[in-house]
């Protein structure tokens, strides 16, 4: 494993039982925080002070976390990006709050999130550029490890919240298989759909999240040897591309930009196929898009209702569609989910993994829209375990992503191939 990946894992184990580094760490995010919040906005609130005793002598030995403001926090705010909810406290923390805590993380703060997870977008901007978009909903999160405050944020994918807003700030994004990650305490959306994942600055960290809050398995971590014996490189031997019937909303620097990372892959040893499920694609994406918006009209529609005048445009379009949807093609829409399941193992028989684009290209100019999901979707709608890695730069110098996609509950072997193509990528 090159030292770029062994970092996070030998900083951890440099920081175990010394509990001056911990404070040291902690510190360094508060100053960067510091510089950056005033102009990148991740944040909707962070404490005054932290407590960190004890944390040193856990797994995650007192690394602050971003953790998004659809998560329940007993002590913060959690707004679920929503003034409908300002001000408000809940009783329990949500369960993967609870673990953070458990394994020694500091929740460094609530990053902010869209309107309940959907497209309102809240004040933050890219860490790149601050006139593009950091994606969505999971915006904080991603900005926030992008600009080096935090190396680990929690956010939440229903269609594309994790891997779109990761590719734009420059991160890794790993959104684990469907139901991995427990939901308890996190605001739904679409519940169907919604997944839990992890923001980080290299595949190695995202591991950590798997080790940890997947597998809950924190002996993975207990040392060097243990984490070499869990988390290992993976060369794929073949892997799937797929392009989909949506390629020509890919912009022509990220076809350009993948083109050349399936060549470094291919000249570094890896076997590629062309995969064609291209006539499924759009019947999936309208199986998705009515199970979100029936599951939306069931978890936001009251809220909204109640009151009318804090809903966005956004949320009451969805909310008020789903609400029409007959109760038949939302059955036919959760059959269409299952039967594409089964299909997918099909199209990834043969290969370690697929690959394909991220977005459709760089971050977007402008904070009023967060960007096209069409090339997460499929893969949400499917609850299979998606990775992205940074894969270079447009001609304006801001990120651009490779997705890899594995088989539904191989979410180590998929983080692995990840971490093959990022040692490949440099």
């Amino acid at each position: 494993m090159s030292a770029k990946t062994d970092s996070f894992v030998a900083g951890l184990m440099a920081s175990r039982g010394n509990e001056q580094t911990c404070r040291a760490r902690l510190e360094a995010a508060q100053r960067r925080a510091q510089e950056c919040e005033p102009w990148l906005k991740a944040f909707v609130y962070r404490p005054d002070a932290y407590e960190t005793g004890g944390a040193a002598a856990k797994p995650l030995a007192g690394v602050p976390i971003g953790v998004k403001d659809l998560m329940a926090t007993k002590d913060m705010p959690t707004t679920y990006g929503s003034p409908i909810y300002a001000g408000f406290r809940p009783t329990e923390d949500a369960w993967i709050v609870d673990r953070i805590k458990a394994f020694g993380g500091v929740v460094f703060g609530k990053t902010v999130t869209t309107e309940f997870a959907w497209r309102e977008p809240g004040p933050t901007v890219n860490p790149w550029n601050r006139l593009h978009t950091p994606g969505g909903s999971s915006s904080g999160s991603a900005a926030a490890v992008g600009a080096g405050i935090v190396p680990l944020a929690i956010g939440t994918q229903t269609v594309g919240s994790v891997i779109r807003p990761a590719a734009f700030c420059g991160v890794v994004g790993y959104k684990p298989s469907h139901g991995k990650v427990p939901s308890v305490g996190v605001h739904p959306l679409a519940p169907s759909l919604d997944h839990i994942g992890f923001f980080a600055r290299t595949v190695e960290g995202a591991a950590v999240c798997h080790a940890l809050f997947v597998d809950a398995n924190p002996d993975a971590i207990a040392d060097l040897n243990a984490w070499s014996e869990y988390f290992t490189v993976r060369r794929p031997s073949k892997m799937g591309v797929v392009r989909t019937p949506f390629w020509e909303r890919v912009s022509d620097e990220q076809k350009a930009n993948f083109e050349a990372t399936l060549a470094r892959l291919q000249a570094s040893g890896a076997t590629l196929v062309e995969l064609d499920p291209f006539d499924s694609m759009p019947s999936m994406l309208d199986a998705l898009q009515t199970i979100l918006q029936v599951e939306a009209a069931r978890a936001v529609g009251p809220a909204a209702a109640e009151h009318p005048d804090l809903i966005s445009q956004h949320m009451r379009a969805l909310t008020t569609a789903g609400a029409a949807v007959p109760a038949e093609k939302y059955a036919a829409a959760l059959e269409l989910q299952a039967r594409m399941r089964n299909e997918y193992e099909a199209w990834i028989d043969g290969c370690d993994a697929i690959v394909t684009v991220p977005a459709t290209g760089p971050a977007p100019e402008g904070l009023a829209d967060t960007g096209d999901a069409t090339f997460c979707a499929p893969w949400s709608l499917l609850g299979v375990p998606a990775v992205t890695v940074p894969s270079g730069r447009s001609q304006s110098g801001l990120p651009l992503g490779f997705q890899v996609l594995g088989r539904q509950g191989d979410d180590l072997q998929t983080l692995q191939t990840a971490a093959w193509i990022e040692t490949v990528l440099g």
